[in-house]
């Protein structure tokens, strides 16, 4: 008979708190202090190897290695667009891959994360929707993300990261636990210091969800991925809305605005035959008076040769017209990176 001996897998370092190090050090009969030396070589400074911690002794390192790993990311493929954009395919420490996107303007340089491995949503028009979730991203694989962009920021446009938006890979909110976890450690003074004000969570719609967010005081911005206020046109593009639907969706941000003060973002790209009429418009504004917001009107991605086309710019211009009107501050937005694939709705692994 043979015996195969299984090797218990080693624990992330990064998955501890500041004062589980501390309580790990203790009982190796050496310093608190010493964890929390850890801990800032591992998130303010970001290093990805133990032999990189120089103020700690060789010894300790070494007993660190025997005891834990550090599942950073790497940034397997980068392309830059002619517009400057720079999309990262990041590598995880189980082959899996996501994509993040440094968007660069005169003022600033954005950062566009994933949090999903693929998508738990369901929307038509979106790349991303079309690949298996596979499994939700770790605080520090989203942390990883916005450190390279961050990096990258300061090589190629020689300013640090300025705006982080969850727009990237996935439903940040079907990821709540982790997606809140990396947005502390990247506001933190221990981390990398961010206000949470330069930080946008994008959603596609999860009441819940949304709840949630306003009852932990999160001081982040919130951004809604709408498309159609007509729950029938809705469905049709978005089928998940069936299940969570636009009276749920309005009574989940006005509780939001009534917790926060803070106004929404929607998100609204105008298709051809699909939402381009004044009906959907109409309804948009009215589906805008119910909380405060501002709406960003997008321009469409192609994804492939299917139903969804760019609506006509008289189309763009009857919905601006009729948002002004009504006193609804609005901003038709160009997208950056397409040629790379990078544009909003299009990030698909397709560098994989």
């Amino acid at each position: 008979m043979y015996f195969c001996e299984v090797k218990e897998s080693k624990k992330d370092i990064r998955a501890l708190t500041k004062e589980q190090l501390q309580e790990f050090f203790i009982s190796q009969g050496d310093k608190s202090f010493r964890g929390s030396q850890v801990y800032e070589w591992l998130w303010n400074k970001g290093v990805h190897s133990f032999d990189d911690m120089t103020n700690i002794s060789k010894d300790t390192r070494e007993m660190l290695k025997e005891n834990f790993v550090i599942n950073h990311i790497r940034v397997d493929r980068m392309q830059r667009s002619s517009d400057g954009t720079i999309k990262n395919a990041v590598k995880l420490h189980d082959s899996l891959t996501v994509e993040s996107v440094l968007i660069p303007t005169k003022t600033r340089t954005t950062a566009c994360v994933s949090s999903q491995v693929g998508c738990s949503l369901d929307c038509q028009f979106c790349a991303t929707a079309r690949l298996k979730r596979m499994r939700n991203l770790n605080p520090d694989e989203i942390y990883d993300q916005v450190v390279a962009i961050d990096n990258e920021s300061r090589l190629y446009y020689d300013r640090p990261l300025s705006n982080i938006v969850f727009m990237g890979m996935g439903e940040p909110l079907m990821n709540y636990n982790n997606v809140m976890k990396a947005i502390e450690k990247i506001t933190s003074p221990e981390g990398l210091g961010m206000s949470p004000k330069r930080i946008t969570v994008s959603t596609s719609g999860v009441p819940k969800m949304i709840k949630k967010l306003a009852d932990d005081e999160a001081k982040i911005k919130l951004a809604v991925s709408l498309h159609s206020a007509r729950d029938e046109v809705r469905t049709a593009i978005m089928p998940f809305n069936e299940t969570f639907p636009l009276k749920d969706l309005r009574e989940s941000l006005e509780y939001w605005y009534s917790k926060t003060k803070r106004r929404i973002t929607y998100e609204y790209i105008v298709w051809k035959d699909i939402n381009d009429t004044p009906e959907d418009a109409r309804a948009l504004v009215q589906f805008c008076k119910y909380v405060p917001c501002k709406v960003n009107l997008i321009e469409y991605n192609p994804i492939d040769d299917g139903d969804f086309r760019q609506a006509a710019g008289s189309a763009t211009d009857m919905y601006q017209e009729m948002l002004e009107k009504n006193g609804i501050t609005v901003t038709v937005r160009r997208s950056r990176g397409k040629d790379i694939d990078a544009a909003c709705g299009q990030l698909a692994n397709k560098s994989s």
